[in-house]
């Protein structure tokens, strides 16, 4: 196995980028310093999927994206360049929008609980019949049988569904019952009389076709995704099954490690997780899509490397705001909206998303919960009063699980709270706590919805109700605490360099709400507040937003993708249309995906339009041009502190340029590869500015990663610290004994009075800056090291006999 030193994120999709086109990029990549690519999901997914996370069929590699022949070609290229390959897996659902297209969700529909697959999925058998929401407002008169093809099959619109053997025509005994039995097969009437009536084949189904907004639901679903049904992994068969084929990976040493996602929607997360191991063998890197609330750590526990680096993340974009901002941005908030966002507020307002989703989108996944709580508990309780019960405590549950980890008392402290706020839910709370301690159905359904109650409320919806500073608002984030100072974050990469020190970091997914560089400008806000303040005012009265909260979302949006020069083109103002669309859908207040509000909605896009055309886009423009510089020298700060940071990091597809990414899809457009080609090919540290910069931190730090891996995993993190009355502009560390990351921060305030012979002293020797190639020694001017750029990357020069 090749040695990981850093990854680069590719969004495979069988229009733009295959497997073949990825071994293409081969040459680019390890020229950048890439020591492994990090490839989305390879297993068939959905007929023409751009993301590949709704998987049909875990057993093969997609023919789509070039089978499995172009993976194995692929690595052999990757392998004569010293590289290698991380794969992410799905493991928790697979796509059932398209039925025909999963030939395991095809045959549980055509034999219920009779098929060899029913025990993949996680279906709520006591239904009689499992409800699968598919039909519109014309409902089951719309359906019709199709006999144009090899099969009779059920017809709504262009989808299409299997019949049981001997179900296409009606038989109608006796007394006219036809019914299904206790193990899911279709009885047929006596007289077994031919009819030709829709409705009544539809009928003998092990399935039914419900409205998609009837909050009927028979199975685990990812989230509140219809069209990803669960898998049972905790079921060894499942297991074996989906995990054959990646299992020949790591047996013929084609993949290197893996990312896992989502694991917490799996009923047995740390079970799944040691089995994994066993099939990887303990040398292969293993990361899991583990999201950590505010304050929660990855249980150490766990047989894995780390998470996928939200958490980092945050703390990596943290470092550069200015917390003297919060005063100011709050103040505006609370005018306009009449909320602090603040965290007190936000700890309500989180409470109150969760029990609308609760109640709402996740309404099937609690009333299946509610049933095996009875169950297990095997106690009659009134129904209502036990959804009441399972709610309040769901709702104060501040992370995504409580059954394995430091977090594990969490479930003890939510009753308590329940019980201290609603004594008269004392009993269906005693029944709650007797059903998770007998250990079954009921107290592993209790930890999947707590996930998909926080994913659902916080990141999905809440994150779109608040706007104080909205690049806080992030996956894992914690819009409350307003960034983190130096002392904190050098405290938080020591505990990452010493208990997690191959987890993997980033700046950007294809799940973040805005990409790195938005991100980056976003954060500026917090050392100009009084400007942005006094701007919003002014917008506000020259082009008042539809409404106070989608408005400071949506200017703090747009500030964040304002071109630096020049109009907003007719693209992004597309872009931004989508953007906010998704957003005040996802806000669920004034309009949401199950009740669009069209109004509401052409008054947000009028109101866009109003924005780029009229007087405030020379505003904007003047804000935008007055702080984008700051906005650039965060973003390659923070990039040159998550390279050459604690951890494996990953570099998610071009954003080794300035990128202007908001919340998918609009962060998995493609990537113009040419265009970073020619620009890396003339890449000279002495000369290359602006654009070329993002990418010279990113090729010198990867190189470095890789020339000198004994500084980074496993290697020590020791700050550094100026001296001189600038000394908090300046934030780095040193790696092992011979690298030096430093950047500059808080750069609004810093270009008033400058560096004011502020002093960087360096440990003994020569040091050189790999993004200039000039030397320094013993104290260095800051004004002098940072002469050109606002980051430096020094290496300690090695004597001529070092091998």
């Amino acid at each position: 196995m090749q040695p990981i030193t850093s990854t680069y994120r590719l969004q495979l999709r069988p229009d733009a980028l295959t497997l073949d086109g990825a071994r293409e990029l081969a040459g680019y990549l390890q020229e950048l310093g890439v020591s492994h690519l990090y490839l989305s999901p390879v297993s068939t997914a959905v007929d023409g999927s751009t993301h590949g996370y709704d998987v049909t069929d875990p057993t093969t590699v997609s023919e789509a994206l070039g089978g499995r022949a172009a993976l194995v070609a692929l690595v052999a290229e990757l392998r004569g360049r010293d590289m290698g390959v991380v794969v992410d897996l799905v493991p928790n659902h697979v796509g059932v929008g398209h039925p025909q297209q999963n030939r395991w969700w095809w045959d549980v529909l055509r034999r219920g609980r009779d098929s060899a697959y029913a025990g993949y999925f996680d279906i709520d058998w006591a239904q009689g019949r499992f409800a699968v929401p598919v039909l519109g407002d014309d409902g089951e008169s719309a359906l019709w049988l199709d006999r144009g093809g090899p099969e009779p099959m059920l017809a709504y619109h262009d989808h299409r569904y299997p019949l049981a053997p001997g179900t296409e025509n009606v038989g109608v005994g006796a007394t006219g019952a036809v019914g299904v039995g206790a193990t899911g097969a279709v009885g047929v009437g006596a007289t077994g009389a031919v009819g030709d009536d829709v409705a009544e084949v539809h009928r003998r189904q092990a399935y039914e076709l419900v409205h998609w907004r009837s909050g009927r639901v028979g199975y685990r679903r990812f989230f509140t995704v219809d069209s990803l049904a669960a898998l049972r992994q905790e079921d060894p068969v499942v297991f074996t099954v989906t995990h054959r084929e990646p299992a020949s990976w790591f047996a013929e040493g084609l993949v290197d490690g893996v990312r896992v996602d989502h694991p917490d929607g799996l009923t047995d997360p740390a079970g799944y997780l040691a089995r994994l191991r066993g099939l990887l063998g303990p040398e292969r890197w293993l990361v899991i899509e583990k999201i950590l609330t505010p304050g929660e750590h990855l249980d150490p526990a766990l047989p894995v490397d780390g998470t996928t680096g939200y958490d980092a993340l945050a703390e990596f974009g943290g470092v550069f705001l200015d917390l003297a901002g919060a005063a100011t941005l709050g103040e505006l908030h609370r005018e306009r909206t009449g909320t602090s966002g603040d965290a007190a507020w936000l700890a309500t307002a989180e409470r109150e998303a969760k029990i609308e989703v609760l109640r709402g989108g996740l309404a099937p996944e609690v009333r299946r919960l509610v049933e095996t709580v009875r169950t297990d508990a095997g106690v009659v309780v009134d129904t209502g009063v036990l959804t009441d019960a399972v709610i309040e405590t769901v709702t104060r549950i501040p992370t995504y699980r409580t059954d394995y980890g430091p977090g594990a008392g969490s479930l003890a402290a939510a009753v308590g709270d329940v019980a201290d706020a609603r004594p008269d839910l004392a009993e269906p709370l005693t029944v709650i706590v007797r059903a998770v301690l007998a250990r079954g159905e009921a107290a592993a359904r209790l930890q999947q919805v707590c996930g998909a109650a926080t994913a659902k409320a916080v990141e999905d919806r809440l994150f779109y109700r608040t706007a104080r500073l909205i690049s806080l608002q992030e996956v894992g984030g914690d819009p409350g605490r307003f960034g983190v100072t130096v002392a904190q974050f050098h405290l938080m990469q020591t505990e990452r360099a010493r208990h997690w020190p191959a987890a993997m970091t980033t700046l950007s997914t294809h799940d973040t709400k805005r990409g790195e560089d938005v991100r980056a400008r976003i954060g500026v806000l917090s050392q100009a507040p009084d400007l942005w303040a006094r701007s919003v005012r002014e917008w506000e009265h020259l082009a008042p937003s539809p409404d106070p909260v989608t408005g400071l979302l949506l200017w703090q949006t747009m500030f964040g993708v304002w071109p630096g020069t020049g109009a907003p083109t007719s693209t992004l103002r597309r872009r931004l249309h989508d953007y906010a669309t998704k957003a005040v859908r996802e806000a669920a207040v004034h309009t949401d995906w199950a009740a669009v509000d069209e109004a509401y909605e052409a008054r947000v896009h009028d109101w866009i339009d109003t924005v780029l055309s009229g007087p405030v886009s020379r505003s904007m423009s003047a804000v935008v041009r007055r702080l984008s510089t700051h906005g650039r020298i965060v973003s390659v700060g923070q990039k040159l502190l998550q390279l050459a940071g604690p951890g494996i990091p990953d570099v998610y597809q071009g954003t080794e340029l300035w990128e202007d990414s908001l919340v998918d899809p609009d962060n998995r457009r493609l990537v113009g590869f040419d265009v970073r080609r020619r620009l890396l090919d003339r890449l000279d540290p002495a000369t290359s500015v602006d654009e070329a910069t993002k990418m010279l931190c990113v090729r010198e730090a990867l190189r470095l990663r890789r020339e000198r891996p004994s500084c980074f995993v496993g290697g020590c993190y020791t700050p550094v610290f100026a001296d001189g009355p600038a000394a908090d502009h300046l934030v780095g560390f040193l790696r092992g004994d011979e690298v030096i990351a430093v950047s500059a921060r808080l750069t609004v305030r810093l270009f008033e009075h400058g560096w004011d012979e502020t002093v960087l002293p360096l440990p003994p020797g020569t040091w050189t800056d790999r993004l200039s190639g000039r030397s320094f020694h013993g104290k260095v001017d800051l004004a002098t090291l940072f002469a050109r750029r606002t980051i430096a990357l020094l290496t300690r020069d090695r004597p001529a006999s070092y091998h």
